[in-house]
C-alpha cells in the first residue's frame, strides 16, 4: 500500500473517530446489563452479581405520584441510575415534572444530555435558547413533544387552567442539571461582579442571593 493511500486512510479514520466521539453520550455497555451494586462502598458503580439479579431490578415505581412542590410551583422527580440501579450503563434516564397552575421550571440546562419532553397533561409554554441567544419557544399541549439540545438553556411554564405533567427523557444515565438563577445568585459569586454584570444595586443582589442560596 502506497504512503499516500495509507495517509488518506489514517485521515479518514481520524475524522470518523472524531465524529463518533463528539456525537456520543454515555459509553456503550459491554454486557447485557450492569445492575449497580448499591451496597458497594466503592465510588465506581460495581455490578451486582448476575445470579442475584431479578425482574424487580428492572422495575421502578417512584414516579407514580408527584413529588414535593417547590416555591415556583414545580415538582420534579428524577429517575436516574442513582435511584434506579437498573439504569446503570444503559445511557438513559427520566424525570417526571408536575406543574401547579402558573408553575415554572426556571431556565436551566443539562450538561451531559439532550432531553425530549412529552406532555402527559396540560398546556405548557416551553422553549430553549441557542448560543446565538435566539429563543425557540411555543405552547405545547397534551400528546406533543419538544426536544432540548444538550447543554442549551431551556424552560417551561404551565399556562393552562389546570395542573400539568411532563415526562422528560435523557440520553444519559446522569444528565446533570444546573438551574441558572441558583447558579448565579446562590453559588457564592462575589457581589461586586454580579452588580456590574447585571447593573443591579448591592441591596438588590443581596436580596436575590438570600432568596436563592441553598439552606
Amino acid at each position: 500500500m502506497c504512503r499516500t493511500m495509507l495517509y488518506k486512510m489514517v485521515v479518514l479514520f481520524v475524522i470518523l473517530l472524531n465524529s463518533y466521539v463528539t456525537r456520543a453520550s454515555d459509553p456503550d455497555p459491554v454486557q447485557d446489563f450492569c445492575i449497580a451494586n448499591t451496597e458497594s462502598a466503592s465510588h465506581a458503580k460495581q455490578c451486582k452479581n448476575s445470579s442475584l439479579v431479578t425482574v424487580e431490578d428492572f422495575v421502578y415505581a417512584g414516579i407514580k405520584v408527584p413529588g414535593k412542590f417547590g416555591p415556583t410551583g414545580l415538582s420534579a422527580v428524577s429517575v436516574n441510575s442513582n435511584v434506579f440501579p437498573g439504569l446503570n450503563t444503559l445511557g438513559m434516564s427520566l424525570v417526571r415534572a408536575d406543574f401547579e397552575v402558573g408553575g415554572v421550571n426556571v431556565p436551566h440546562f443539562h450538561p451531559r444530555a439532550t432531553e425530549i419532553a412529552f406532555v402527559l397533561e396540560g398546556t405548557i409554554y416551553s422553549g430553549f435558547v441557542d448560543t446565538n441567544n435566539k429563543v425557540f419557544a411555543k405552547v405545547i399541549k397534551k400528546g406533543e413533544v419538544m426536544v432540548f439540545p444538550r447543554g442549551l438553556v431551556h424552560f417551561q411554564m404551565n399556562v393552562g387552567d389546570t395542573p400539568a405533567t411532563i415526562l422528560g427523557s435523557f440520553d444519559s444515565q446522569n444528565p446533570g442539571s444546573q438551574r441558572i438563577p441558583a447558579a448565579i445568585f446562590g453559588s457564592g459569586i462575589k457581589e461586586k461582579l454580579l452588580e456590574k454584570a447585571f447593573g443591579m444595586s448591592s441591596k438588590e443582589i443581596s436580596k436575590l442571593k438570600k432568596k436563592l442560596s441553598p439552606h
